[in-house]
């Protein structure tokens, strides 16, 4: 049995749409908390870290399953952006992401047993348009307190494509699981068909 340890929508339905078959128990690890103890690390470090920690915590509960965890890190300037609290504060987490280049890693980490089976991260660098304020004040009025939920304060698969005027990068990643690679580590698991 699999186990999804993750309450995110867009990755269960990532692993639905692929046909596999999970369940889902989201992760009880207290992040904020893993995050002070993991403060020396780099932004992508910090993606695979908390993807690991998630893994292993939930493989502790349920050692015959296999546990599949994900995280997703944003990095401006060198620095880690993380979910806006209101819309005033997504309002200026979009004005300051404007007209610049920002970057998404996402790290997906397999555990069974008490033990890492697969790790894997990838990088996506997204080129935000230089919209107008005008845009900016209608997006944020639409799309609401759902880019609260959201690291960029945007869905991709929604209305925040048109906030980008170039993206490098596999979709999967910017949508917060590397599915790809993590489909080839379940067929060769046995956890798929080949």
């Amino acid at each position: 049995m699999i186990i999804l340890a993750s309450n995110s929508e867009i990755r269960k339905t990532l692993l639905t749409n692929a046909g596999v078959s999970f369940s889902v128990r989201p992760s009880q690890l207290n992040e904020e908390q893993e995050k002070k103890t993991a403060e020396n690390l780099s932004t992508l470090e910090l993606a695979a870290h908390l993807a690991k920690s998630k893994a292993l915590s939930m493989s502790a509960d349920h050692p015959a399953e296999l546990i599949i965890a994900a995280d997703q890190t944003l990095e401006f300037e060198k620095q880690s952006l993380t979910k806006a609290k209101s819309i005033e504060e997504a309002r200026q987490q979009l004005r300051m992401l404007r007209g610049k280049t920002h970057k998404l890693h996402a790290a997906v980490t397999c555990a069974k047993g008490n033990a890492t089976t697969f790790e894997t991260i990838e990088t996506a660098e997204l080129h935000m348009r230089d919209f107008s304020d005008l845009f900016l004040d209608q997006y944020l009025a639409t799309q609401g307190a759902q880019l609260l939920q959201t690291l960029g304060c945007y869905k991709l698969e929604m209305a925040g494509i048109q906030l980008f005027s170039a993206i490098v990068g596999n979709y999967f990643a910017i949508l917060g699981l590397p599915l790809l690679p993590l489909l080839t580590h379940l067929r060769q698991t046995g956890d798929l068909e080949q």
